[in-house]
């Protein structure tokens, strides 16, 4: 016995206490494992509301058209630039965001081409007029100005906004379902119709593929279609719309499933089966696609070809990202796109590598490799090749491009395109930069999570969530309609078990939870158990930051009137529930931005904040907080005083509470 006794003494002297699991609990991300990457998601959240320290979107917002606005430096709203960001984001946005997308949104299809309206532009000294075709969508717009085609480059010889229009038709169409708002869907169909229609008068019913000519792809100029014999340019046959419009059909035909428009469904449903059969035509024998394909056989795009032997990288990635393509096409493609490093030199995907050759620039200046539009880096595209990484599982990708996108973060250099192949900022003369595109890395780490398919008869989910991260509480809602989903995870591997508001649901597989309209609640807790795990207690919530000092509650005496006015008009609302009103937001947003202000003066004094290093540079991101706020409020009163005399008794009523 005493020998026995010894040696299980011995046994239990070295017995290795298990690793303490390492916890991160932010404001809107809380989890157990990875805590780098927990921690980047979090980050990632805080770039979508006001921020002491981050560059955030509501510094986008433009009281003109009380919307969003593509930069300081761009006074327009760009399809191309928008498509990256809109598509990851659109899931958690919240009012006043919601509407405020939507109002730059109806700058395209308010203007949209009717076949009727004439565009008079200047190109090259002269005047041009030119009638967009209906169903048409453009390269910008503003009030009162509409870019039907690329507007850099040699415009006389482009072509209409083709895959412009595809893109433009998938992020209404992708708000529209995620609303699930009848009288919206019912003022913007006719017009996602028109654009579909417009994009049907350009297959070829011979093949099912799609024409179109220089500068008619999403990444224009950098496509010059078809070079014919004489030297002129003509339409060719572009991957990229094929692909686009396949995924903006599936959203088509889930609204018009939601407005009951059965022959509608059987029609797109065959428009995109066709059109699906004839990307076979487009993809190489290892499975990725080419570029594009010429009426007289030649293929641009085959990766190490004596001519045109460059890989494109946008209809690939976005292939992956919108489901175009099954899984595994999906690893081929993928397979394709980690063996070419040059695609991915600072982490960022690029959209070409090597060089163009079969641009009608030469490639230099502007138009050289690694600059602009061939070989410089676009956010919006990687916004959706994060979203393919999650489809895949490769979340170290995920990782690497969010710690590089932490580098132009850092220093307010927020810039969009990146030169230098993703390694430098295009406006390098200007004292910080900000870009709408910039935001879709962090908003597409987020999407990509549970990347979020939303259908006519309910919403799946569909978990990535990497192995190192045994614990996820992600704290803030996700959009169904009218309702406020909060998802978490605990283990890891298949779907083993899913609760609903703390009730189990029989709705998943080991991949996905299927939520339907009328069973989920109208705010639910989705728990989602992973390789057996047992759900687990929600994590603490983490430490509420110290108030600001009474003396620093306003940046000026002005802010500190406005603050109290948008504080009794909030208080005014909330007496006639009316507190849930975009109006209420976006008083609450303007308040958030000038509080802010304060919060950042605090943590400055406190040394909890580095300021850039040039005093200039320095002062511009301080002023960039007092404009925000000033813009936010100005936006607001404007759009309030001429509810004054509107024939709408809530918009009267909450006019009245503004006064």
């Amino acid at each position: 016995m005493r020998q026995l006794l010894i040696a299980v003494l011995s046994a239990v002297v070295f017995i290795t206490p298990a690793p303490a699991v390492e916890r991160f609990v932010g404001r809107h991300f809380a989890g157990e494992g990875d805590v780098e990457y927990l921690q980047l998601l979090d980050i990632s959240r805080r770039f979508f509301e006001p921020d002491p320290e981050l560059q955030n979107l509501s510094m986008l917002y433009m009281p003109s058209w009380n919307g969003l606005v593509e930069g300081p430096t761009w006074d327009a709203w760009w399809i191309q630039n928008s498509y990256g960001t809109t598509y990851a984001v659109l899931p958690f946005l919240q009012e006043p965001f919601v509407t405020f997308l939507q109002n730059s949104h109806d700058l395209w299809f308010d203007q949209m081409g009717d076949g009727k309206r004439k565009w008079v532009v200047e190109v090259a000294g002269a005047v041009r007029e030119w009638i967009p075709p209906d169903g048409c969508l453009c390269d910008a717009a503003r009030p009162g100005r509409f870019i039907a085609k690329q507007g850099d480059g040699r415009v006389d010889i482009h072509d209409w906004g083709m895959e412009f229009t595809a893109a433009g038709l998938l992020m209404q169409a992708e708000l529209l379902l995620i609303s699930r708002d009848a009288e919206a869907i019912a003022k913007y169909l006719p017009k996602l119709e028109r654009c579909a229609n417009f994009i049907e008068s350009r297959r070829d019913p011979k093949n099912n593929l799609f024409l179109a000519g220089p500068a008619g792809n999403l990444l224009a100029p950098s496509y010059a279609g078809w070079k014919k014999p004489d030297g002129t340019y003509d339409k060719a046959y572009l991957t990229g719309l094929s692909i686009t419009y396949i995924a903006a059909l599936d959203r088509l035909i889930e609204l018009e499933k939601l407005a009951q428009r059965g022959d509608a469904v059987q029609l797109w449903t065959a428009r995109q089966d066709a059109a699906r059969q004839g990307l076979a035509q487009l993809t190489t024998e290892e499975g990725y696609f080419i570029r594009s394909l010429d009426p007289d056989g030649t293929r641009h795009g085959v990766y190490g070809a004596p001519r045109h032997g460059y890989f494109e990288a946008s209809p690939n990635h976005d292939a992956i990202c919108f489901g175009v393509v099954d899984d595994d096409q999906a690893r081929r493609i993928y397979s394709k796109i980690a063996s070419i490093s040059g695609l991915r030199p600072y982490a960022f995907i690029i959209p070409n590598y090597p060089s163009y050759d079969d641009m009608y620039e030469q490639p230099a200046g502007l138009w050289g490799f690694g600059t602009w539009v061939n070989g410089g880096h676009w956010s919006t595209c990687e916004g959706r090749m994060i979203m393919a990484y999650y489809r895949l599982g490769k979340y170290e990708d995920v990782r690497a491009s969010m710690k590089q996108l932490m580098t132009f973060v850092r220093n307010w250099r927020m810039d969009n395109p990146l030169t230098k192949f993703g390694n430098d900022v295009y406006q390098p003369q200007q004292l910080i930069n900000l870009c709408y595109d910039t935001f879709a890395p962090p908003a597409a780490m987020i999407r990509g999570l549970f990347e979020y398919v939303y259908r006519a008869d309910g919403l799946t989910i569909i978990p990535h969530i990497p192995p190192t991260i045994t614990r996820l509480e992600q704290r803030f809602p996700i959009r169904f309609g009218d309702k406020r989903l909060f998802l978490s995870t605990t283990g890891s591997g298949p779907i083993t078990a899913v609760l609903v508001n703390g009730r189990p649901w029989d709705a998943f597989d080991e991949r996905s939870v299927v939520l339907e309209p009328g069973r989920t609640p109208d705010e639910a807790r989705i728990e989602i158990a992973l390789g057996n795990a047992k759900p687990a207690e929600r994590l603490p919530d983490a430490p509420s930051p110290d108030a600001p000092p009474a003396a620093a509650q306003a940046e000026t005496p002005d802010h500190r009137t406005c603050m109290a006015r948008l504080r009794t008009f909030l208080q005014r609302l909330s007496e006639t529930a009316s507190d849930q009103t975009y109006e209420a937001a976006h008083a609450r947003l303007a308040l958030s931005a000038m509080e802010v202000i304060a919060e950042r003066q605090q943590l400055m004094a406190a040394g909890k904040l580095t300021p850039l290093p040039d005093p200039k540079r320095a002062a511009a991101a301080d002023q960039c907080y007092v404009d925000t706020a000033n813009q936010l409020y100005a936006g607001l009163e404007k759009l309030l005083q001429s509810y004054a005399g509107s024939k709408d008794p809530r918009k009267r009523k909450v006019a009245e509470a503004w006064r």
